[in-house]
């Protein structure tokens, strides 16, 4: 499945505008034979957008989720997006309901297939704006690959890319807001994620200034052979590369990492 990720910073505090350039971005990517669009972490709103997170969050099935599902409709492509989602879960502590930094997938007949709400918050910002979710894999079936959402911090733990590969994860998605001066997580700690777990991983950042960060770009999809088959630069750009199941399955036959584990030797990682 051709796969196109979508490096921008997007035009932070403004879902409508963000809107239009995933509609723009879907276009080019459906006529470059993309099947799947992938979109950064909170895309639809902008990441260093402080107490405006709250403001401008929505539920899973809210009025940008319809907009998006018609973009995807339009264009015909599948498309997976970050945003802050609104639960009507409440806390202890919060007197609405809580909000999450999530990613959704919805399919390119405007179905929504799957949304995963991030595990592992990074930093005081996102603690200070978002409950942590709580279900580690997050899967649905598209284009005859098994695709799975994560989002940033996430893939820093390999316990986390550990379990989709045991649930045979083919294509992870990892909408992201990858930092200065992290960036070595996108050269090299992803690669080898692909490789070790023995799947695709589409990593999709942010690019440039917001608030206190500088977004570094470098987003990849790289191969279960550790290698990078698409790598952006620093810029705003749209790059495809292909995630392909019969490279896959070689793949996973030459390197059976996931049969040749011993979880009785493990016990003590948990």
């Amino acid at each position: 499945m051709r796969t196109a990720l979508l490096q921008s910073p997007g035009r932070p505090g403004s879902i409508v505008e963000n809107l239009k350039v995933l509609d723009e971005a879907a276009g080019r990517a459906a006529a470059a034979g993309a099947g799947l669009l992938a979109a950064p972490e909170m895309f639809l709103t902008g990441y260093a957008i402080g107490d405006d997170i709250a403001r401008l969050a929505e539920p899973a099935d809210g009025d940008s989720a319809d907009a998006i599902a018609e973009i995807a409709t339009r264009h015909g492509i599948a498309v997976a997006y970050g945003y802050p989602e609104r639960s009507g879960e409440r806390s202890e502590t919060e007197g609405g309901g809580r909000v999450y930094n999530s990613v959704q997938l919805i399919s390119a007949d405007g179905t929504r297939l799957a949304n995963y709400r991030k595990t592992h918050l990074f930093g005081c910002f996102e603690r200070d704006h978002f409950t942590p979710g709580d279900q580690p894999v997050v899967q649905a079936e598209l284009n005859g690959l098994r695709v799975g959402l994560m989002i940033c911090y996430d893939v820093e733990f390999p316990e986390n890319v550990r379990a989709h590969a045991l649930a045979g994860t083919d294509l992870l998605v990892v909408p992201t807001a990858q930092m200065h001066p992290f960036q070595f997580v996108a050269e090299s700690v992803v690669p080898v994620r692909a490789f070790e777990n023995q799947m695709y991983i589409a990593y999709v950042n942010r690019v440039g200034p917001e608030g206190e960060f500088e977004f570094v770009g470098l987003s990849t999809l790289a191969g279960p052979d550790g290698v990078a088959r698409t790598r952006a630069g620093r810029a705003e750009e749209l790059v495809l590369a292909d995630a392909d199941p019969v490279l896959l399955a070689a793949s996973r036959a030459a390197n059976p990492y996931l049969q040749d584990r011993r979880p009785g030797l493990y016990g003590s990682l948990v």
